[in-house]
């Protein structure tokens, strides 16, 4: 391990004690600003562990948690947005989806509703949670990860620097020349969505709704650490 990782070990270490340490009440904290500014803390929680894990994947590609034109600051800034849209597209499939199924098998809504709700895990909130995960990540996931991957071009462009977000995309040169649609394709779409998506995003509409956000966003280190080994690593 060279400095610099223990260094990461390190901050991650003191971001994560004030979790565990009961006297400062700071998990407490943490959980009333989730329920009362949810989309405020969906931007930091992405923002965040999202980024980690972009940095972790280069890591273990190329050995180096940091190089010149990553850009982590307007990252950081693309992941909190995107992470705001994805609590939006969270809670718009998770109250449309059981009502979707309720009308496919001809029941109360209401009956769909309060499975899914429910605080116990049962199999029919798993199987509920499974048909959220899928039509999300079927419908929102392809649009979000081609979006993203827009942004990182673009981002790279100007050698990660925050004049990326003072001129526009040029969405036209990103779709037909930049983005490896092969990769994107193969890789992304049939493998990691169905792969992994759809089982990870089953556990977390399983999970109370205060921490949905956080776990979602938290599967972005993981996801990156799957796609920084799949892709093959420097070291």
């Amino acid at each position: 391990m060279k400095k610099q990782d223990w260094i990461v070990i390190l901050i991650v270490a003191i971001v994560l004690a004030p979790f565990f340490i009961e006297s400062t009440g700071f998990y407490a904290k943490f959980l009333e600003l989730t329920n009362s500014h949810g989309y405020i803390m969906a931007f930091f929680k992405f923002a965040i562990l999202a980024v980690f894990g972009e940095m972790l994947a280069l890591r273990i590609r190329k050995g180096v948690w940091h190089e010149k034109g990553f850009g982590v600051l307007p990252r950081m800034i693309v992941w909190g947005i995107l992470g705001m849209g994805i609590a939006m597209a969270m809670v718009i499939f998770k109250t449309g989806v059981p009502t979707f199924l309720a009308s496919v098998c001809n029941a109360d809504p209401a009956e769909f509703k309060a499975i899914f709700g429910a605080a116990e895990l049962t199999w029919g909130k798993v199987g509920i949670a499974f048909a959220v995960s899928v039509i999300m990540n079927t419908i929102f996931a392809p649009v979000m990860m081609t979006l993203h991957k827009c942004t990182d071009i673009h981002i790279a462009s100007y050698e990660g620097s925050m004049k990326c977000f003072c001129h526009p995309m040029k969405m036209r040169e990103i779709f037909s020349t930049k983005i490896n649609w092969d990769v994107q394709w193969n890789l992304v779409f049939k493998k990691t969505i169905p792969l992994f998506w759809f089982p990870a995003h089953t556990i977390t509409f399983c999970l109370p709704g205060t921490f949905q956000v956080l776990f979602a966003a938290a599967l972005g280190i993981a996801l990156g650490l799957i796609l920084a080994l799949a892709g093959g690593s420097k070291k």
